[in-house]
């Protein structure tokens, strides 16, 4: 799952995802995902941190909270390569932090760096 209010960015991570095999579910932000994550049940969620409305950090937070998701790996998306928001994310249960804008390699290698299924491993440096 890609959250992220930038159409550019979900639509970037959408077609690398794809690219490499993935099924992947597009959120604009906090409360469109959460609506979406216990129909589609994501493996990996990339979020990022400022959205309206919900953002990254209550958007990860909520995650992590509920029992069912609360393994699910949350990957906080930023611009901002900061300490401070870094430490913000881990406070909330983020797994990891991905900076904007990503290559596609990056973004696949953190995918294969928490995802389980077979055709990932292919991914894995």
């Amino acid at each position: 799952m890609v959250i992220d209010d930038s159409n550019t960015i979900r639509r970037s991570a959408e077609i690398f995802l794809v690219q490499a095999g993935c099924q992947v579910v597009l959120a604009e932000d906090g409360f469109d995902a959460l609506a979406k994550i216990a129909d589609h049940q994501p493996a990996v969620i990339f979020c990022d941190i400022m959205m309206p409305r919900l953002d990254g950090y209550q958007t990860c937070a909520l995650i992590k909270k509920n029992p069912r998701f609360k393994a699910t790996p949350v990957i906080m998306l930023s611009s901002k390569d900061g300490l401070f928001d870094r430490a913000r994310g881990r406070m909330v249960g983020s797994d990891q932090y991905l900076t904007k804008p990503f290559t596609k390699d990056s973004l696949l290698q953190t995918v294969a760096s928490f995802a389980l299924a077979p055709e990932m491993e292919e991914l894995k440096p």
